[in-house]
């Protein structure tokens, strides 16, 4: 009994050493940008470091995107190697690194999903003096709340005190102002509108003008001029999972490929769909790939109900793990059955052979569900036999 008593005394200790540490590191790092939200993370960190770095601030940034990495000040970039899973504890070891640097400034992507988590992310752990959601959408809910608005409550109960908050999300706006009115914070409403068609067209993959609206508006409070920010953020390496279309041309065929599958939630997959104008077309053809992995399930289903009820495409193909469970679903939502194909188990090459067959003449792939595993070798077949193109 008092081996354990002490041991509990140490790690009590411990902890509070450790906490003394991380706070007298925070002191020496002047701004500290912590980016939360559904969608769009990886690419607002990226966005805000290039401007942050065009304004002359030596700036390191951290994502946990498709493959998390480390950017340091003159935009290089590395891949963080994790050993066991990942935990929000990573983010004292960035904040350390980015003291032993000296930068002016860090720009950390939000690790944490559960609510409680995201507390101790922000309040113990970075204390933000700018924080950043991008919006709320209805990802996570078994780990979140359960509803969308849930979900905003968790992103508002992770507002800095005392800091500035950025946001995107009109339609629960009135949620964050809430918490950051109690957290002595203030919240101010992005309008994507603000960035115009020809800033837009400077990007060489394909950005959203509320990605940019955010990071824009972040490094406009931190001092930095509009046209200096937008020519880093252009400068600036997209996430790896970034949306990128692909034009492949095949034994008298053309297949664009839209690769999605780094989108998680259906309606932001919807929101993409609809705005790159991908319903289906009497031109030529419309095809959906949906990876399904065997440990997101549900997942798997929220997105067979999105095809069934919101996507109409010519043929629906159905990859990966455990896709019996989606097609069932799927077929269950209304998709005819003439229309969707099961090929579970399969391998890229017979994934693309049966995506050439389909075509006829023209046709665009939207792939969807999973990226992990079989979704990114299925993303870097199409790649290696095409061209990437501006959308």
């Amino acid at each position: 009994m008092a081996l354990v008593l002490s041991i509990l005394v140490l790690l009590v200790l411990l902890g509070v050493a450790e906490n003394a540490i991380n706070l007298c590191n925070l002191r020496k790092i002047p701004i500290r940008i912590h980016v939360n939200g559904s969608r769009g993370k990886s690419s607002v960190t990226r966005l805000i470091a290039g401007g942050l770095r065009a304004g002359g601030l030596r700036t390191l940034a951290k994502t946990t995107g498709t493959h998390p990495r480390l950017i340091f000040e003159d935009g290089t970039e590395r891949e963080i190697e994790r050993v066991g899973k990942p935990s929000i504890r990573e983010q004292l070891a960035i904040i350390r690194r980015a003291v032993r640097r000296g930068v002016d400034a860090l720009v950390v992507e939000c690790m944490a999903v559960r609510p409680e988590l995201q507390l101790i992310s922000e309040r113990r752990m970075i204390r933000s003096t700018v924080g950043v959601i991008t919006n709320a959408r209805p990802d996570h809910l078994d780990e979140m709340g359960g509803s969308v608005d849930a979900v905003a409550a968790s992103f508002a109960g992770a507002i800095p005190e005392g800091g500035a908050v950025f946001t995107t999300e009109a339609e629960r706006f009135g949620i964050f102002r809430r918490s950051a009115t109690s957290s002595g914070a203030t919240v101010y409403l992005v309008e994507p509108a603000s960035v115009s068609d020809d800033e837009i067209r400077g990007f060489h993959h394909l950005e959203w003008k509320e990605n940019v609206a955010l990071a824009l508006a972040v490094c406009g409070h931190l001092g930095i001029d509009r046209t200096t920010a937008l020519a880093g953020m252009q400068e600036a390496r997209p996430d790896p999972g970034v949306l990128k279309a692909y034009r492949i041309q095949f034994f008298n065929k053309e297949i664009l490929f839209v690769n999605a599958l780094a989108v998680n939630d259906p309606e932001s997959i919807y929101l993409i769909w609809d705005r790159l104008h991908l319903q289906a077309d009497p031109s030529h053809q419309t095809i959906v790939i949906l990876n399904c992995r065997a440990d997101r399930i549900e997942r798997s289903k929220q997105m067979s109900e999105l095809i069934a009820t919101r996507i109409t495409a010519d043929h629906y193909l159905l990859t990966g793990e455990l896709t019996k469970a989606a097609f069932d679903h799927a077929i269950a939502f209304g998709v005819s059955p003439s229309r969707i194909e099961d090929l579970g188990g399969m391998s890229v090459e017979e994934v693309f052979e049966r995506v050439t067959f389909l075509t006829k003449g023209q046709s665009t792939t939207f792939a969807i569900g999973n990226i992990v595993g079989l979704g990114e070798r299925i993303v870097q077949f199409f790649a290696n036999r095409g061209e990437q193109i501006d959308y």
